[in-house]
């Protein structure tokens, strides 16, 4: 690893390297894993996302913190990392340059002490979680040597307020996109309760039909007024992309970073909260987890601001700008993630899955301002995502960078990327999680905490369900967010009135269970 972060923004001085074919393997007695499956892996070139990432301004991490409630044993994740995440090729594979200087995924033989790293700890250190969260912070001052695949994993045995020691999972983001990395990885878990047994994740449950006794006639106006929504949805969408990417900027605000913050160290801080509680006010306003989720945090982004620019008065009157722009980029794979199931039959019997960076772009906009019912944080984030759901946004803005790559190079590629990305203020995403215990090659897990760094943004913002528990989990600037928990609470804090405002309502509604979850 190098270690200074600025160094991420140099180009690597990569030789051509020709190999045709790669085999599979398991680890030989030195430590290193030997490719001799009996089939042969032809070289694949990166997609153009994948190249994306590999941009000096583009030069994404992502970092998985899970948290264990035992000790975690080298050897046994050793051992499992041979049987599992090694049978994925991008972890057992160099990105090399051929002759025409096209980057290729080649297989090559795993040096897993390279990859594993087992620090030397103090058990008995003063704060352990405020090491745990500085070795994260140093960690982000890092990459990956390109001599090698782009992952390691960092075993820390030091016991935390919420676990007994804590695995870090980097990976450099052109290996794949966030939700298929995040489904391998689970797919690598089994239940506790069953070891046999993958775990589970909430899936949208299907809308019963009701019966439609309308006229024919007034059907096919309905159906013909959906597709003229979607058209006129999809065309304004485009058009603001364009927009972004040309000079429509967000307003600069206390949460906005300035240019080359992609370059600087992040702090990842993480709090958990109760998923029942999201999902009592989910069903209370018939609504989705993932609505919640941007509630509860345009609520806290707005406590936030409003604190700031009140500089230290009184916090319940309203000192926000008039029309604050402030959105969200997220990045949306346009080919569905195959799924843990499908992961864990690659890892086992050798299938095949679908993987691989396809990335589109959707511009979300969050509602700043101070609402005397906290109710309608929810309300307007409803309204939001479902309006950006009935639109096909991420396919053309997909498209339109697809096109720019072709006809114009890399380059203009990642220039048109970073500049969306810097005309806006943050990252936000929201991931399901499995309904039960878990454990990683044995290990209970306690918690996930998935984030990110090297991204154009100053903050981040994931949400990762498990069991009946929300992580919340903050990957920020310092030199923008000087006290990412502040914001951290506010969120926290958000999801208290808002829940406390749904019962004093008389709103809540008995939890049904995680057979009726939607969380998307």
């Amino acid at each position: 690893m190098e270690t200074e972060r600025g160094i991420r923004s140099k180009k690597k001085d990569l030789k051509p390297i020709r190999t045709k074919t790669a085999h599979h393997g398991e680890e030989d007695g030195d430590g290193h894993v030997n490719n001799h499956d009996h089939e042969l892996v032809e070289e694949e070139p990166l997609s153009p996302s994948a190249r994306l990432f590999h941009e000096p301004n583009f030069n994404v991490y992502i970092i998985a913190i899970m948290g264990s409630k035992t000790q975690i044993r080298t050897d046994i994740v050793r051992a499992n990392l041979v049987q599992t995440l090694l049978k994925q090729p991008r972890f057992s594979s160099l990105q090399v340059v051929d002759d025409r200087g096209d980057m290729k995924w080649v297989r090559t033989k795993v040096d897993l002490d390279k990859h594993i790293i087992v620090p030397d700890l103090n058990p008995n250190m003063d704060s352990s979680d405020q090491f745990v969260e500085d070795y994260v912070f140093n960690l982000s001052k890092t990459t990956i040597d390109m001599s090698q695949p782009l992952w390691d994993l960092h075993l820390l045995n030091v016991k935390t307020s919420d676990a007994e020691a804590v695995g870090i999972f980097r990976i450099h983001h052109s290996l794949g996109d966030g939700t298929s990395l995040i489904s391998l990885l689970l797919a690598c878990t089994r239940q506790i309760s069953d070891p046999e047994a993958l775990p589970t994740v909430p899936v949208k449950k299907k809308k019963k039909k009701e019966e439609n006794n309308s006229s024919w006639l007034w059907r096919c106006f309905i159906g013909f007024w959906w597709i003229c929504q979607l058209f006129w949805h999809t065309v304004v969408d485009v058009f603001m992309f364009v927009a972004t990417a040309s000079f429509l900027s967000d307003t600069e605000t206390p949460l906005k970073g300035p240019p080359g913050v992609e370059l600087k160290p992040r702090r990842i801080i993480h709090r958990t909260v109760s998923l029942d509680d999201m999902k009592l006010v989910k069903n209370a306003m018939n609504m989705t987890v993932n609505d919640v989720a941007l509630g509860i945090t345009q609520a806290g982004l707005s406590r936030y601001l409003n604190r700031k620019y009140g500089h230290g008065k009184d916090e319940t009157k309203n000192h926000l700008p008039k029309k604050i722009r402030l959105r969200s980029t997220l990045l949306i794979n346009i080919r569905t993630s195959a799924g843990i199931q499908a992961f864990a039959d690659m890892m086992e019997k050798g299938t095949e899955a679908k993987w691989g960076n396809w990335i589109g772009y959707v511009l979300l906009p969050f509602d700043i301002a101070v609402r005397g019912d906290p109710l309608d944080y929810v309300r307007q984030a409803k309204t939001t995502i479902d309006r950006k759901k009935h639109s096909f946004e991420a396919l053309y803005t997909f498209s339109i960078a697809e096109l720019i790559l072709k006809i114009f190079g890399i380059k203009r590629a990642s220039a048109l990327s970073h500049k969306v990305i810097t005309h806006t203020t943050m990252c936000f995403s929201n991931l399901v999680g499995p309904l039960e215990e878990i454990g990683y090659y044995g290990h209970p897990m306690a918690y996930l905490a998935p984030s990110c760094y090297g991204q154009p943004h100053a903050l981040m913002i994931n949400f990762q369900s498990y069991l009946n528990k929300m992580t919340i989990v903050l990957s920020v600037d310092e030199g923008t967010i000087p006290r990412p928990r502040e914001l951290c609470d506010d969120i926290v804090d958000s999801l208290k009135l808002i829940k406390d405002a749904v019962i004093a309502k008389g709103l809540a509604k008995e939890y049904e269970g995680p057979a009726s979850e939607n969380s998307h």
